[in-house]
């Protein structure tokens, strides 16, 4: 399942990053993400692993995760090895003179097939495209507020 949302937030690439970054805080704008327990020492960069308690309605599923690109302030990649797996990334392009920023969410998820497989993909991207514009929606509120940006 491919599945990809966009936002544009009123905040340079650097400050809309510096909330991307921090990892741990991804709770707080991430309403499918219930909570993130860091598997390696280091909490940035490449090679970052944690385990991410995720909820979809009824659903909850422990998602294993790795940060695979680091490009601040324009890239960060993840793969999923848990029982969802697959890639995503954040990309952040500049707007507007810089004074904002282009956010996208890509992500390519594949379904095990106690889930549903293919079929549950179909059904989960509508639900997915909806909680994931709700979290930028979020994260949006949360940069634009921030006295930093």
């Amino acid at each position: 399942m491919r599945l990809r949302v966009e936002i544009t937030i009123a905040a340079p690439p650097e400050a809309v990053w510096a909330h991307l970054e921090d990892i741990a805080s991804h709770t707080a704008w991430m309403a499918d993400a219930i909570a993130i327990e860091f598997l390696t020492d280091q909490r940035q960069g490449a090679g970052v692993r944690f385990a991410c308690r995720t909820r979809v309605g009824p659903l909850r599923t422990t998602d294993l995760m790795e940060i695979t690109e680091w490009s601040p302030p324009s890239r960060m990649g993840v793969r999923h090895t848990g029982a969802v797996s697959g890639e995503g990334h954040f990309e952040l392009a500049a707007e507007h003179a810089d004074h904002a920023t282009r956010m996208v969410w890509h992500e390519n998820l594949r379904f095990p097939w106690w889930l549903g497989g293919p079929l549950a993909a179909g059904g989960a991207r509508p639900v997915l495209r909806r909680i994931w514009r709700g979290n930028l929606e979020r994260l949006k509120a949360r940069v634009e507020a921030s006295p930093e940006r």
